[in-house]
């Protein structure tokens, strides 16, 4: 005889089956989803896949200091201002990212526009 299974909820993205025998099955969503399995069905398929994009990038611990050239060691203080814990730099950047892609190459033409300048000089 198969016992009969009671479904409970136990929190926001998990559900336990559990049989008369007390043997417990969590059925997890996070394999699939990654980190915003979390948020279930909610807020919406788009938005979901970016939060994800942004928090993957975020743990990875591949951001790299531009100063110091640590990897690891950048926090995000507030919005577009993020700290290296290493050398106690404070550096601006992207909201969540340390560098936009408008940055970088407003930064190439200003290293640019300054070896013109140089050459000029000399």
């Amino acid at each position: 005889m198969i016992p009969k299974l009671e479904k409970f909820k136990v929190n926001r993205c998990f559900y336990t089956l559990i049989n008369k025998i007390n043997i417990s099955f969590v059925i997890s969503m996070t394999k699939k989803v990654g980190l915003s399995g979390q948020f279930g069905p909610r807020y919406g398929a788009n938005v979901r896949k970016r939060w994800a994009l942004i928090m993957n990038k975020q743990k990875s611990g591949k951001l790299k200091c531009p100063r110091c050239e640590t990897k690891g060691s950048i926090m995000r203080e507030s919005t577009g201002i993020w700290f290296c814990k290493k050398c106690k730099a404070r550096f601006t950047g992207g909201a969540y990212d340390i560098s936009t892609p408008r940055g970088l190459e407003s930064f190439r033409i200003a290293k640019r526009k300054q070896r013109e300048l140089e050459a000029i000089e000399e």
